[in-house]
């Protein structure tokens, strides 16, 4: 593998393209010989599309001999954070204007008496008509036509640029809610109509609802996005596929992004999670907990015996439920740039706010004056001044990074400069690890059986304090940390989600019918695939899941499925009392189990990558990579530190902490007591001394 200078002759390449809060990250995978190489540039996330196309023109002459451009975004993912989607709509049944603002009574401080909730539709947009489809499918009350047409007409003077339509119980029976969208696109100007049964055809309102009005929130500005990137990726001469990645880890066409926006929520760290499990089970690795930490956040997420946890509904703020697969990432303001600060009781926090990548930290040196993280390990020699990362800077300025650090944290905790940057570093360290925590720990597994992989361009810097904070098994930092997510968009598959609500005990189940439900679900994946017309991918597989639970309860429980030829009562029973042993406890005797939706997916696999192709040459001696030696700062006093360039290690090199490993996309802290040995793909594996 090569660095970024890498040109290209006449090959057909694949590119991941990874778009962060400070970073956009690029991965080129040469398809015809196997070789690969990276690329890492400041995001321009007023339009993601100039920071993709330049830093693709830096290591290519032109799009010529590209086949596939794999993007993750940040787009829908900001514009939720920030609130900075469309002006929408809602038209739902009449007294149900409100659900999106009642969600399930929850409140933004558990413990407290106050909270505030802002939906993102105001209340006067959310306008009721008269119709009723009951639960068990029949239409009580037809639709009132002439009203959808003037609730449609009212909204469009009201400056709404998306309408969503959302009736009750269309779960059951869209035909309402489906002729509805049909008489709103008639005076609609745009194709920015969401209807709720597209989008989520599954039980229970309020999450119906959340999903479906979230995706027309979105519909503008992605698809707006979207459209700009492929008209300028035209203007390039580029006639290959643009896909984008879902928040369940696969990957779908442009089109189908501007449709169903809310599907790319999680976007970004989704890839990184799909690339940590490649790299871990190649390496022998199938317990893993991945940490990204970027400029602006730290990401959390189990990889347990090879399989990612995949939530069926997810948060992205407090009030904003997403109900579509999702990768299950657990997400902390505590990135490079996060500020530190103190507190009124005189406490030293970190984050959530951020300095991104523009200004970015101090030592930027473009006017931000809060100290961040990225500051502190400068100071305390963890960074190299004189080759930071990413191509924006020449130089970072540690003086006034460390007067940053001084004036706003070692004055007011009245300790030694050195000392607040170690704990600006402390503090940032157990913010993740009560993150690592909640992944872990609180859903039921050993951290002690657990290898954590860090990546992003600041999570190497960190792994040997999150060893030893929450007791982890060992370390692995994949060959290239600082573009792992860019890799994960490169290697992940085509996958397609449909689900259907079946809510019936599985003793009144008919086989067949369970069957033909499985069977249509499958077919509306599949066809979907066929459609994008992508011709990278190898062999369709199929995934199946249910969400089941006792007759009176209401949390359902998550149960994989064997596949939808094998579906019957006694197997649905089988694999639920599994599941439930599993995530709840001991199964219940003589109660009914309900089924209450069946999920199909179709993945349409990719080949596989061989990371051997990233494996660094043989007989590379641990002397031969040595740059120099540099004073540090850890556990409270200086310490000498051999620096190493770490992509001239060979195989089986091992170094002792204290040590620091450097390349073009980040820096490895490997701590005191700790040892790294490099693997037969160029991981290093980080383990305590024996």
């Amino acid at each position: 593998m090569t660095e970024q200078t890498t040109k290209a002759s006449q090959s057909r390449y694949i590119i991941g393209v990874d778009v962060g809060g400070t970073f956009t990250d690029l991965f080129f995978v040469d398809q015809q010989t196997g070789e690969a190489f990276t690329g890492k540039l400041p995001s321009t996330l007023e339009n993601q599309s100039i920071g993709l196309i330049e830093g693709i023109l830096r290591a290519l002459p032109d799009f010529s001999g590209i086949d596939t451009i794999v993007h993750g975004t940040t787009v829908g993912t900001n514009a939720l954070l920030e609130r900075k989607g469309s002006q929408t709509g809602l038209i739902t049944t009449e007294g149900f204007e409100d659900v999106l603002e009642m969600r399930r009574r929850d409140r933004p401080e558990t413990w407290g008496l106050r909270g505030d909730y802002r939906p993102v539709i105001q209340r006067n947009l959310r306008l009721g008509v008269a119709e009723r489809t009951l639960a068990s499918g029949q239409i009580e009350r037809p639709l009132d036509e002439q009203a959808v047409l003037d609730r449609a007409k009212a909204l469009l003077e009201a400056g709404c640029e998306a309408l969503c339509i959302a009736f009750i119980n269309s779960y059951a029976n869209s035909e309402n809610e489906q002729r509805a969208g049909e008489i709103a696109r008639s005076v609609w100007p745009n194709d920015h109509v969401t209807v709720s049964s597209d989008i989520l055809p599954e039980i229970r309102e309020f999450e119906r609802v959340s999903t479906a009005v979230l995706n027309a929130y979105l519909q503008p500005k992605m698809a707006r996005y979207l459209n700009q990137l492929g008209s300028q990726m035209r203007q390039n001469a580029f006639e290959g596929d643009i896909l984008i990645v879902q928040s369940n880890g696969g990957v779908m066409t442009l089109g189908s992004a501007a449709d169903q926006p809310v599907r790319t929520a999680l976007s970004g760290p989704a890839a990184g999670v799909i690339a940590a499990r490649f790299i871990g089970q190649s390496a022998g690795f199938d317990n893993l907990i991945t940490c990204d930490m970027g400029g602006t956040s730290f990401d959390v997420s189990v990889v347990a015996e090879g399989r990612s946890a995949l939530a069926a509904q997810s948060s992205i703020d407090f009030g904003m439920v997403v109900r579509t697969p999702m990768i299950e990432i657990n997400t902390i303001g505590a990135g490079g740039g996060s500020i530190a600060w103190i507190d009124g009781a005189g406490l030293l926090q970190i984050g959530p706010q951020s300095a991104g990548s523009n200004p970015g930290p101090v030592c930027y040196g473009l006017g931000n004056e809060d100290p961040t993280v990225t500051d502190a390990n400068l100071v305390l020699g963890r960074i190299n001044a004189d080759r930071p990362i990413g191509g924006k800077l020449d130089r970072l300025d540690v003086d006034k990074a460390r007067r940053a650090i001084k004036d706003k944290i070692a004055l007011p905790l009245g300790i030694s400069d050195m000392e607040a940057a170690e704990a600006i570093i402390q503090v940032a360290n157990a913010r993740m690890a009560g993150a690592i925590r909640i992944v872990s720990i609180e859903r039921g597994h050993d951290p002690a059986k657990f290898t954590a992989m860090p990546f992003g361009g600041g999570g190497a810097l960190h792994i040997g304090a999150l060893i030893r904070e929450v007791g982890l098994k060992s370390g692995l930092v994949p060959r290239y940390p600082g573009v792992t997510s860019a890799l994960g968009c490169v290697i992940a598959d085509m996958r397609h989600d449909a689900v259907k609500t079946i809510n019936r005990t599985i003793s009144d189940l008919n086989d067949a019918e369970l069957l033909n439900a499985a069977e249509t679900l499958w077919q509306t994946c599949h066809a979907r695939i066929t459609a994008s017309e992508t011709a990278v991918f190898d062999a369709i597989e199929e995934d199946i899941e249910a969400d089941m639970l006792y007759a009176g309860q209401t949390h359902s429980v998550q149960v994989k499925l064997a596949g939808r030829h094998a579906l019957n009562s006694n197997d649905l029973k089988a694999a639920f009392e599994e599941a439930y042993r599993a995530q709840i406890g001991q199964p219940l005797d003589n109660i009914p189990i309900r089924l209450i939706n069946l999920r199909v997916a179709a993945v349409a696999k990719r080949p596989n990558l061989d990371l051997r192709a990233m494996a660094p040459k043989d007989g590379v001696m641990l002397q031969d990579a040595f740059l120099e030696m540099r004073s540090i700062w850890a556990d409270g006093i200086w310490q000498e530190a051999p620096v190493y360039d770490r992509l001239a290690l060979g195989v089986g090199q091992k170094c002792m902490g204290p040590a620091l490993l450097e390349q073009a996309d980040t820096t490895i802290f490997v701590d005191p007591g700790l040892i790294g040995e490099v693997d037969e793909f160029g991981n290093l594996i980080i383990l305590p001394e024996a």
